[in-house]
């Protein structure tokens, strides 16, 4: 299986070769989807195809749940699945040119196998899952500290900060500070580097799957807000945090 992952991440950097290419040469389509501010390119297109085609090749009978091209249901998740963001904060990739990733996670009988977080700009890859362990740009890497939510910072979705949902005010005074990058990846991906001790929104499956499955191997938690599992069906209400963290959290929101 291993040879698999090593695969997998060479698909990730040409994916990503291929969005810098697209940027370069300011080829970018851009389109809406359910709001102004929920945009879609050509190039989550692009990656997505490429991700599905080349992934296809390496695992047979594979199934996909993806945020474009009409997959963003799969009632079966019996077998093998590739839960795919192919660029998870279109908004920064398009505003920016930074600030953004892509997302691959396997599963098999519903069981994470392995998450993939490519920071695409930074040429950083976080990936690992219960079995093989976790990655950080092919070094080792272990859970820095259990750090309590007043020892670090903690992130949010911007309308749940911006309209104090689940006491989201109370939460960021109680830290030592808090920040919003607009892009779901690359906060887990803070959360298993040490750089934050909590992360709460309002995700999809694809949003949080490869996140949820590198944090868990990590022994940190990714729960609903109301401590339960999450579904791997439509969007769910989150907390993403180190083990300390989120058990203040559960106690400060009414639902521990």
């Amino acid at each position: 299986m291993e040879k698999i992952y090593r695969e997998i991440i060479h698909l990730l950097h040409q994916a990503g070769e291929l969005v810098k290419e697209e940027l370069a040469q300011q080829d970018v389509v851009v389109s809406t989807k359910s709001s102004r501010s929920d945009l879609v390119t050509n190039i989550d297109k692009l990656v997505q195809n490429y991700l599905m085609s080349s992934l296809n090749v390496l695992i047979p009978n594979l199934k996909f749940l993806a945020e474009e091209n009409g997959l963003t249901e799969l009632s079966d998740f019996s077998g093998k699945v590739a839960v795919i963001d192919p660029i998870d904060g279109t908004n920064n990739m398009v505003l920016q040119q930074k600030d953004f990733c892509i997302l691959l996670g396997l599963y098999e009988e519903k069981m994470g196998r392995c998450g993939f977080i490519y920071e695409v700009m930074g040429n950083h890859l976080l990936w690992g899952g219960p079995e093989i362990g976790v990655f950080y740009d092919d070094q080792p890497w272990q859970m820095q500290k259990d750090l309590s939510l007043e020892d670090g910072l903690i992130s949010f979705n911007s309308k749940i900060f911006r309209e104090n949902m689940l006491k989201s005010h109370e939460l960021s005074q109680r830290a030592l500070g808090i920040r919003m990058t607009g892009c779901a990846g690359l906060e887990m991906m803070d959360i298993a580097l040490g750089n934050r001790v909590a992360y709460i929104s309002n995700l999809q499956p694809w949003d949080y799957a490869a996140g949820q499955i590198i944090l868990e191997a990590l022994g940190m938690k990714v729960r609903t807000i109301s401590g339960k599992s999450l579904s791997l069906n439509g969007r769910e209400l989150m907390i993403a945090a180190t083990p300390k963290a989120y058990q203040e959290i559960l106690e400060r929101i009414g639902h521990a």
